[in-house]
């Protein structure tokens, strides 16, 4: 849940982010697979039959569907395009999931 009026630490949930991207994608992207260090899916945003244009980088985060020109550079702007939230609900939701504390300190 987010506290208004805080302001969220979007790097430190991001690269915290980074080390449990594995098992995120797999929740998120359950019918994908790797590839070396990315992990390829279909796009469950739009009706996509084919694994292949939708990728993530689990090193970096950053991530792609080639088919349709949408991309982001973390994990965070991945939970915002998939689960259709902004971008602060996104970092405070990874954060709450990897144990983090989503603010910044005062």
């Amino acid at each position: 849940m987010t506290t208004p009026g805080r302001r969220v630490h979007f790097r430190r949930i991001a690269d915290a982010s980074l080390d449990h991207a594995a098992a995120i994608v797999r929740r998120w992207l359950p019918d994908g697979r790797g590839e070396g260090a990315e992990w390829v899916a279909i796009n469950p945003t739009r009706a996509d039959h084919k694994k292949g244009s939708f990728k993530v980088n689990m090193r970096t985060g950053a991530w792609a569907d080639f088919a349709i020109n949408h991309r982001g550079g973390d994990l965070v702007s991945l939970a915002a395009y998939l689960f259709r939230i902004s971008q602060r609900e996104a970092a405070v939701r990874i954060a709450e999931m990897i144990g983090v504390d989503p603010y910044e300190r005062r």
